[in-house]
């Protein structure tokens, strides 16, 4: 998942961003709202962590505000509010889970997965399309039962791509997924070094081209 976190305070944040990157995401760390606020108008991210106790405007506006504006991505609320009625509050406020610190970087990742199936419309821990499987906990990929070694690159572009699977995604939203603003830019044939990879690993037919668009799952299916 392409993941924005925003938190304050310096130890926390970083330790948070370290260990979702350590399992593969792409991690955005703001330590403001108006820098998160920011990076949203130009990023599609997949789930946002956010603190409730940021300084300047809290957490609670920016989460009342980016609702107002109609943005459906889910929102994890992390705080050390843990009142009843404050946690009723952010629920109200449009929260899609509420969070009290201290935190495990087990159970966060165990809930933005949950979030992730529930925004896509999923209810099995395990993502399946004809003979290949994917476990986003765990991160195995499994073709015909038998379990594949991929780069947490390519694993990342598989599950792109298996998250909306009749969608066909442009390769700048597929970069935007695979790689945050902490590292260095890709190099420009680098998205079809994994497509390469993840065909030559699974299936020849397991990525489909979309020429002048981008890239969609292909044919996962018994017979092909």
């Amino acid at each position: 998942m392409r993941i924005l976190i925003v938190e304050d305070d310096h130890q926390l944040g970083d330790a948070i961003a370290t260990g979702l990157r350590q399992l593969a995401h792409a991690v955005d760390w703001f330590r403001t709202g108006d820098h998160a606020d920011a990076a949203l108008a130009d990023t599609p991210y997949d789930a946002v962590v956010l603190d409730l106790g940021l300084p300047g405007r809290d957490g609670m506006h920016w989460l009342q505000r980016w609702r107002e504006r109609g943005m459906a991505m889910p929102i994890l609320v992390l705080t050390a509010r843990d009142a009843v009625e404050q946690r009723v509050a952010g629920l109200d406020a449009g929260a899609d889970d509420y969070l009290v610190k201290p935190i495990t970087i087990d159970e966060l990742s165990a809930r933005l997965r949950a979030l992730q199936r529930r925004s896509g419309g999923r209810a099995q821990p395990v993502w399946r399309q004809g003979r290949l499987d994917y476990d986003p906990a765990s991160h195995h990929v499994r073709w015909s039962g038998e379990p594949v070694e991929l780069t947490a690159r390519e694993t990342a572009l598989l599950a792109a791509l298996m998250a909306d699977p009749q969608r066909v995604l442009s390769k700048a939203s597929l970069q935007q997924k695979l790689y945050d603003w902490s590292g260095s830019e890709p190099e420009s044939n680098a998205l079809e070094v994994h497509v390469h990879h993840l065909r030559r690993k699974l299936h020849p037919s397991v990525v489909r081209t979309v020429r002048g668009v981008g890239y969609a799952l292909g044919g996962c299916e018994a017979g092909e």
